[in-house]
């Protein structure tokens, strides 16, 4: 199958969203013991990038969640890793590369809140509200995403097209 690449968002407007998210994340969190919880693959080129764009220096740590691919059936779930850190109690920054249908997020939440932080946040590098199946709320927000299918800056196609450092529409 062919296919071919649009950029959506460059590489400049990516690190000037960033470094913008980066401010309004610090003013949010000031003074407070944050858990930064990056949700591996696709947030980690965003999480590495936000973490430098904070003027704090959060606790680090990652979650895995299969929304699709082998062995995932349509609408399913798994949990693929877990936290390892106690969150109880603490300040929780959840970053996602991308928030669609909101299925992942929400059981993610639902997961976290039990393990009763003192808050929990979300900041999505992009968001596609338009495509919602389940009501959840993301604080910071990158960008809004178009109706097309995206890979880079972490996102791919079959683990394919994560390292661009662009986000791109996949054109087939």
């Amino acid at each position: 199958m062919s296919e071919s690449l649009r950029e959506v968002f460059g590489e400049a407007a990516i690190a000037a969203r960033v470094a913008e998210l980066g401010q309004e994340v610090s003013a949010h969190f000031a003074g407070r013991d944050v858990v930064m919880v990056g949700v591996l693959k696709g947030a980690l080129p965003f999480m590495s990038d936000l973490l430098r764009a904070l003027d704090f220096c959060p606790e680090l740590d990652f979650v895995r969640v299969a929304s699709y691919g082998a062995g995932v059936a349509p609408g399913e779930l798994r949990f693929l890793m877990d936290l390892e850190t106690d969150i109880a109690g603490r300040h929780v920054l959840l970053v996602e590369d991308i928030v669609d249908t909101g299925r992942s997020l929400a059981y993610l939440l639902n997961m976290l809140e039990k393990r009763n932080p003192a808050s929990l946040t979300v900041c999505s590098f992009l968001d596609k509200p338009y495509r919602r199946e389940v009501a959840v709320t993301v604080d910071f927000v990158g960008f809004s995403a178009p109706p097309v299918f995206l890979v880079g800056y972490g996102m791919d196609i079959g683990e394919r097209l994560r390292r661009l450092r662009g986000v791109y529409e996949l054109i087939r």
